[in-house]
């Protein structure tokens, strides 16, 4: 096996000496050695061979054919794709302005004059108010996501007006006015492809861009390419913001109007749960949460004669919800974030989110004049105030990704290599130029090795891969899989099949794993409904799955209506010293969710783990401060963000001053003997094989 994998490397080697290939095929060459040697060392000798096998299949064709991969591939020319726009000369405006300026409101007063129009919007939530607003203003508008599609007239005719989310647009029918909201999300990493198909391809004569000024450049430098000419229009805060001098420090200052924002489900929990403890009521929104759950828990914030005063929050409330907020309150300025490589970092909150959040205190119009906005905690305050002084970093490219037409021809060439095989490879080979680059494709590889062996064509598989769904839920991730099985063998998936698979009806929740649960089944209908707008016949009741769907979300209403119930409920049932509910075992926002860095198997608290993660959060989130910080800041986050979660583990009980006193001694015992933990890990790990063997 090992000679082998040796002659391979030294095949390797005579093509690149012989420079018959691309460096991009050097570095897939390069990939499958290192697998390989994993597999030797593993032991593995019988898997070699056709590990071999299946990538010569996949090499030796590319060495063929590799001028037509790297045509197929070549993304410099994006404006060219859409023949009908560059058709027509589009007149741009760019309103550009903080939250709660105004900018979308002129826009969308334009949209509404118009003969005919499309709303291309980030969130369901934001399209359905277009909709709504549109229709009480007497201007027929159908409602199109990925889940449905809601038309203004009874027979069902087309509306001259579409209020839509952004995927969904269409680039083939002509409109008199396009508005594209939250432009800064072209750079997404994993959505930024949307807003530039949107920018390019859409066949309006007046195109309305709403966002960021920071986004203004780049589109400019778009526009310059398809020879069209952007006018700008600068709004200002219609309301004044204003940062507080002081952090609320304890919940017992809470006031009216308040909202705390949290960047974990968590934090969502235990903050709730104390709050509800003093005698408070509070509504809850998170990211997870059905649509209808989040607009009923907002109606009731809102509502001045509903005894709820309070909100607790994720990031969820940055756009799409209309909400009667007098301060905001960031429990955190740290968040899990994943950036262009897919990878999971905890960083601080940049400016344009933290302008975001805050922006929707004071909105213009509800009862409160002028927002505030502070922290939880004194030592987050300074910190805060820096952030939101900055200025927003420019948007500097826009996202794209490999369309099925492109997959196809890969296809072509290629026939053996999977899909995800395929992604890979076009990645690798594809050029795009300083304006662009390619969206993250983790999410869709996923998906793809996840059905590899289901027998589809390459169309049907290709949809399934892009289907919108959290690949960290199991249950979501099986039904997917279930679905395509189910699909494969050509038998419809009716209405009986997916309450079968669901075990509907369900229950009330009894607990935050029953409210989870609840959830990831809401998931589930919503990807039937998605599937059923791309193959009707093989998902054909829709329309009972709706039904299904609005009944699940009124049970879960419920439950979160009683979410302080659910925690208690959830933790009385836990194991004793179980400190959370939930997979995330401990709500550490300044340091990785690493669960075994935190507690033991038996769910006792370790000190010694809890002294690495002590000792490793600056490390790491130094390591993930964005470049333009400057490096006397990064040594402040480093000791600030260990100081702060000392300080927040002695005042949630979870440690007294003995026991920080401890952890700073063996944590600097370990920085001295260069281990940072990962020693201890295996001396102790070696100690435990040692007593074994005395043992025996």
């Amino acid at each position: 096996a090992r000679l082998f994998h040796q002659a391979f490397i030294s095949f390797r080697k005579y093509i690149m000496e012989s420079g018959s290939v691309s460096a991009d095929l050097h570095i897939i060459l390069n990939d499958i050695c290192c697998d390989a040697g994993k597999i030797c060392l593993l032991g593995h000798v019988d898997d070699l061979f056709p590990f071999f096998l299946r990538h010569a299949k996949q090499i030796f064709p590319m060495l063929d054919c590799m001028d037509d991969l790297r045509k197929i591939s070549d993304l410099r020319l994006p404006p060219n794709w859409y023949p009908d726009a560059r058709a027509i000369q589009r007149k741009i405006i760019f309103h550009a302005g903080p939250t709660n300026s105004g900018k979308t409101y002129h826009a969308i007063q334009r949209f509404l004059s118009a003969k005919s129009g499309i709303y291309c919007g980030p969130l369901k939530l934001l399209a359905h108010e277009i909709f709504q607003k549109s229709n009480d203003a007497n201007v027929p508008c159908d409602l199109v996501t990925g889940e449905e599609r809601v038309y203004a007239n009874e027979d069902a005719r087309q509306a001259p007006h579409i209020a839509c989310t952004i995927e969904m647009c269409s680039t083939n029918t002509p409109f008199e006015v396009a508005v594209i909201d939250e432009i800064q999300m072209i750079r997404d990493p994993a959505r930024g492809w949307a807003w530039t198909r949107a920018l390019l391809g859409l066949c309006a004569e007046e195109i309305h861009i709403c966002g960021e000024a920071a986004a203004i450049d780049l589109v400019t430098e778009l526009m310059y390419t398809t020879g069209e000419e952007v006018e700008v229009r600068n709004y200002k805060r219609l309301t004044p913001l204003t940062v507080l001098d002081y952090a609320l420090e304890s919940l017992d200052n809470l006031r009216p109007g308040d909202c705390i924002v949290c960047f974990s489900k968590n934090d969502i929990y235990s903050v709730s749960r104390q709050i509800e403890a003093r005698g408070l009521e509070c509504a809850v929104i998170y990211g997870s949460l059905p649509p209808g759950t989040k607009l009923e828990q907002a109606k009731k914030f809102n509502d001045p004669k509903d005894p709820c005063k309070i909100l607790v929050a994720t990031d969820a409330i940055g756009m799409g919800l209309n909400l009667c907020i007098k301060r905001i309150i960031f429990n955190s300025i740290v968040k899990p974030t994943v950036n262009e490589k897919g990878e999971k970092e905890i960083d601080s909150i940049t400016t344009s989110q933290a302008l975001q959040i805050a922006g929707r205190a004071g909105r213009y119009g509800s009862s409160f004049k002028q927002g505030e906005v502070t922290t939880m905690h004194r030592d987050d305050l300074v910190q805060l105030k820096e952030i939101l002084s900055e200025p927003v970093r420019p948007v500097k490219a826009a996202g794209l990704h490999p369309t099925p037409e492109q997959i196809e021809m890969f296809a072509y060439h290629l026939p053996d290599a999977t899909l995800s095989n395929l992604i890979d490879i076009f990645v690798s080979l594809s050029q795009v130029d300083g304006l662009y680059f390619v969206c993250n494709i983790d999410d869709f590889k996923f998906l793809a090795d996840m059905i590899q062996h289901i027998p589809l064509n390459l169309r049907s598989r290709y949809v399934f891969c892009t289907a919108p769904l959290n690949r960290k839920e199991p249950f979501v991730c099986t039904a997917l899989l279930k679905f395509a099985r189910q699909f494969s063998r050509n038998e419809p998936l009716t209405f009986d099949w997916l309450c079968r698979h669901t075990k509907w009806p369900l229950a009330a929740p009894k607990n935050i794993k029953e409210l989870v649960h609840l959830e990831a089944v809401h998931d589930v209908f919503d990807l039937y409904l998605w599937l059923s707008y791309r193959f009707m016949d093989m998902f054909p009741d829709a329309v009972l799955v709706r039904d299904i769907q609005k009944k699940l979300d009124d049970i879960i209403q419920v439950g979160v209506c009683n979410i302080t119930k659910l925690i208690r409920a959830s933790q009385s049932a836990a194991a004793p010293g179980a400190a959370e509910v939930i997979s995330e075992n401990f709500p550490l926002s300044r340091t990785r969710r690493d669960t075994r860095a935190v507690s033991d198997p038996h769910g006792a608290k370790s000190t010694e783990a809890l002294s690495i993660a002590l000792g490793a959060a600056g490390e790491r989130r130094a390591r993930n401060l964005k470049a333009y910080r400057s490096a006397a800041r990064q040594e402040d986050l480093k000791s600030h963000g260990r100081g702060s979660l000392a300080n927040r583990l002695l005042r949630e009980g979870l440690l007294t001053q003995e026991m920080l006193r401890q952890l700073e001694s063996e944590w600097q015992d370990q920085h001295r003997d260069g281990r940072y933990g990962l020693g201890s890990k295996r001396d102790d790990q070696k100690g435990s094989k040692e007593v074994g063997k005395k043992k025996k």
